[in-house]
């Protein structure tokens, strides 16, 4: 469901995973549809999401609109069983993603959010070398630094994704809950935030700058900072959308702008961590690597790495970065009965 921007990559995805078939195409803009599906050579293009539920035997769903859609969409798949794949923000505020969640969850239908972020193949790959002790045993920080350079000019954002001008919360909402996923996914769970937001376009809504500490639960620290503004010094920033230092008790990772890995062991020269990555379809194919999750868990009845559920904690995260910088104050995430610190 859904044709825009991002759908391509999505649609790039699919057709290069074994086992699975694009049997439709649906979009409110009929047309839109219909160029789809010659583009990517699916049978059936529709307009109107319900019609398609009930006259299709789909196996899933896979969700790739604006975030107030979601909802709707959500309800007419897990009210007919079929297993959902919805794209990121999930929804417009904290409260409309948890009525989501219980939706699928009340009727014992699979969701996953789909944030690609943690699928990317630099991360897992730090990931694989965190848990075989590659830089020790413990985890000091993470620090990264974002500049996107889209978001200056009074036509920001209006060639790609023109509705971000529009979003009350941009940077946090659509960009840093990206690396509130990653930043969990490597260190653990957050104990506290402290937030610093601005606006440097004043064409645009919400904030596009921001520097956001994070506490996690084991000690070590998180540090992302980040603008959309100012442009940074190298080819494509939408690559890996930001440099990545690693600290921990037996030396450092770093992560280029090209997505080349180094290690540096204490007392011992950097050298170069060999692992695959290629550019194709978005940040280094992680939209591949995300829906090939998706459909190796649910055939094997499996728990999403970013089930529903999960997802809600990342977005508890998200919350307790607003609620700091509209305070000033450092803030614990809310998160209720998913998770005790």
């Amino acid at each position: 469901m859904g044709a825009g921007y991002f759908s391509q990559f999505h649609f790039d995805a699919w057709s290069r995973v074994p086992g699975v078939e694009l049997c439709a195409i649906c979009d409110r803009d009929s047309d839109r549809a219909e160029a789809a599906c010659v583009k990517w050579h699916v049978s059936r293009a529709e307009h109107q999401f319900e019609r398609l539920l009930d006259e299709e035997p789909f196996d899933f769903v896979d969700i790739i609109t604006p975030p107030p859609t979601h909802r709707d969409l959500v309800e007419m798949a897990v009210k007919r069983g079929i297993p959902v794949l919805c794209q990121k923000p999930l929804a417009p505020t904290y409260g409309e993603a948890v009525e989501i969640v219980e939706l699928a969850e009340q009727a014992g239908v699979p969701l996953m959010v789909h944030d690609n972020w943690r699928f990317q193949p630099w991360y897992r790959q730090i990931r694989r070398m965190f848990d075989a002790g590659a830089i020790g045993d413990r985890l000091h920080s993470l620090a990264v630094r974002t500049r996107l350079g889209d978001g200056w000019g009074d036509d920001a954002y209006l060639d790609r994704q023109p509705y971000f001008r529009d979003y009350p919360r941009l940077l946090v909402y659509e960009t840093g809950v990206h690396f509130v996923d990653t930043f969990r996914y490597l260190a653990g769970e957050v104990r506290q935030v402290y937030a610093v937001l601005r606006r440097l376009n004043d064409v645009i809504r919400g904030e596009d700058s921001g520097v956001v500490l994070f506490e996690f639960v084991s000690g070590a620290t998180g540090l992302w900072d980040a603008n959309r503004y100012n442009e940074p010094n190298f080819a494509n920033p939408r690559y890996i959308f930001g440099e990545l230092l690693v600290d921990a008790s037996g030396g450092s990772l770093r992560l280029a702008s090209d997505g080349r890995l180094t290690r540096q062991l204490l007392g011992q020269p950097e050298e170069e961590v060999p692992y695959h990555h290629v550019d194709r379809g978005f940040a280094g194919d992680c939209v591949r690597a995300t829906i090939e999750h998706f459909v190796r868990e649910l055939r094997a009845a499996r728990a999403f790495e970013t089930s529903g559920r999960e997802y809600l904690k990342t977005l508890a995260v998200q919350e307790a970065i607003y609620e700091s910088a509209a305070s000033g104050q450092a803030m614990t995430p809310q998160y209720g009965q998913m998770f005790n610190p």
